[in-house]
This record gives C-alpha cells, sequence and structure tokens, in this order.
C-alpha cells in the first residue's frame, strides 16, 4: 500500500467491556493524514489518548493507555483490526474507559471498517523496517522479530487443557487473511479461573457470548470453537494489536512463543528505544530494494 488511509465515513457500535461490565459506545471516524489513531473521551470534553507506545499504562489482561490521568483500556482487539485492515489514520470516539468486547473477537470490528469504507490519503505511507533480530525472553516465554520484507507471523501457545495443548500459528498478515483467519478468534479462558480473576476486579462483563470458557473437559459454549486453534489465533490478533502501538505498518518476522501483553509492549519499546534496529522507508523504496536483490 502506497498511500496512507483512513475511514470514508464515521461509524458506530456499542456493547459492555469485558472487565468493567460498563457499558460504552463508540464511533470511529475519519481523521487527516498523519494523525494516527486517537481515542476521543466524548465524557471528557473530548479528551484525546493517542494510541501509542509511549501511553501504554498496564499490560496485565489487557493493554491500557493513559495521557494525564486519562484511562482508554483494552484497545488491543481495535488496534489490532486497524493495524491488519491497513487503516492508518482514525478517530475513536467513546464514552467510556473501556472498549466494548462486543463478541470477543475482531469481527464486528472488521465489519464495522468494511461498513465504513477506506480512503486513501495524498501522503506516501512510511513503514517501519526491522534491520536487525531483537529479542525479549523470559524463561520460555520468549518474542523476537527478525528481518523481513513483510509482515510474518509466528505464534505459539501452550495451555495444559485436551483441547489447546501446544498450538502453533504461521502466516504472512494481510487484511484477506486477517479477516479470514485470524479476526473471528475470541478471547478465551478457563473456568477454574475464573473466581480469582473476578476477585480482582477483573472480567465483570464475561460471557459465553464473548468469550470462550474451557472447562475441565471441554468448550462450555453452546456453538464451540470458531476454530480447533482458536486460542492461538486469538494470541495472534492480541499481539498485532500490541504492536499497533508502533504507529507504523511493520515489515519484520515476529516470532511469539507463550508471550503476552507485557512481552509483547516490552519489544516495541526496546524497538523504539533504538533507532539502529529499523528504518523507515516508503512503499516505493521497499519495491527498489525487492527488484534489486531479485536481479543480484
Amino acid at each position: 500500500m502506497r498511500l496512507e488511509t483512513t475511514l470514508k465515513r464515521p461509524v458506530e457500535t456499542a456493547g459492555i467491556g469485558l472487565h468493567s461490565g460498563a457499558p460504552v459506545k463508540i464511533r470511529l471516524l475519519p481523521a487527516p493524514a498523519g494523525s494516527g489513531i486517537v481515542f476521543v473521551r466524548t465524557d471528557l470534553d473530548g479528551f484525546r489518548v493517542p494510541a501509542a507506545w509511549r501511553y501504554v499504562a498496564r499490560v496485565s489482561y489487557a493493554t491500557s493507555l493513559m495521557n494525564k490521568g486519562v484511562l482508554i483500556s483494552t484497545t488491543e482487539h481495535l488496534l489490532s483490526v486497524f493495524y491488519s485492515m491497513g487503516i492508518d489514520n482514525a478517530y475513536v470516539e467513546i464514552d467510556n474507559l473501556e472498549l466494548p468486547i462486543l463478541d470477543g473477537s475482531g469481527l464486528p470490528y472488521v465489519e464495522l471498517i468494511q461498513q465504513a469504507g477506506v480512503r486513501t490519503l495524498r501522503r506516501e505511507r512510511r513503514y517501519l523496517l526491522i534491520r536487525r533480530p531483537v529479542s525479549v525472553r523470559d524463561g520460555l516465554r520468549r518474542i523476537e522479530i527478525l528481518p523481513a520484507d513483510r509482515f510474518l507471523l509466528t505464534c505459539e501457545v501452550y495451555f495444559e487443557h485436551p483441547l489447546v495443548g501446544r498450538q502453533k500459528l504461521e502466516l504472512e498478515v494481510t487484511p484477506e487473511r486477517y479477516a479470514r483467519e485470524i479476526a473471528p478468534a475470541r478471547t478465551f479462558g478457563f473456568f477454574h479461573e475464573l473466581d480469582a480473576m473476578r476477585n480482582m476486579g477483573l472480567i465483570r462483563g464475561a460471557s459465553l457470548e464473548n468469550a470462550v470458557c474451557f472447562d475441565s473437559q471441554g468448550v462450555m459454549n453452546p456453538e464451540g470453537l470458531r476454530f480447533p486453534d482458536e486460542p492461538c489465533r486469538h494470541k495472534a490478533l492480541d499481539l498485532i494489536g500490541d504492536l499497533a502501538l508502533i504507529g507504523k505498518p511493520l515489515l519484520g518476522h515476529v516470532v511469539a512463543e507463550r508471550a503476552g501483553h507485557a512481552m509483547h509492549v516490552a519489544l516495541v519499546r526496546r524497538i523504539m528505544s533504538d533507532p539502529s534496529l529499523y528504518e523507515l522507508v516508503t512503499f516505493d523504496e521497499l519495491a527498489t530494494r525487492v527488484a534489486a536483490a531479485l536481479v543480484s
């Protein structure tokens, strides 16, 4: 994609927050070139919180952003969809502190963007091209990114459950593949963890309508799983949403094993704190390099 994009027209939806359980309305609107993704708290006189790594506040069971004490929580699903569907600029009006969980996946947001349409802007898109490997590790958990001229993703998870176990997903992230193979995957949890999470003030809005729940024997949702490896695909969705905090389309091969929000954001911080790890290139510059490499 050579030029930056935004939405053609406003779209809106409503629901409840996964962790707060509070009702919330959001409206996605077009934004000028160079704006990035910006959250606008309509309940706080239009206060703005940019969707950028510098504003990350919390990264436990969701990724939250904060600007001067104003919070936007559980941002990863919408940011994942914007990023993967090629939306560079948008305003997100929201009347509460947490985005709606909707059905627990990114699919409702994909459908919103398709409803809004995509408009091309008159500004060259700049890609963040990884120049050398960088990694974050903690025991068996790791995430790294390797140089590549495309956005490639390898995601591996492990959970001790008969329907999960070890799962692995490898793909090139394109809007078409994302919409078909990642966006429909729902957030998930395990029945034996529910009471502890609620005692921590989490998942107050969770239900079988917006999350997959595994008990000791199988899946509690009557409709079952959307993919045999739905947990791994949802982890990939979350990972992309956290990588979106870079603020530029990424060119590199991301490899994540048992990683989570904190490790995703740690990788983003490490990349952005060391300019020698990357360079910003236009689509035309990248195409010229790829053509030269093929000739040589």
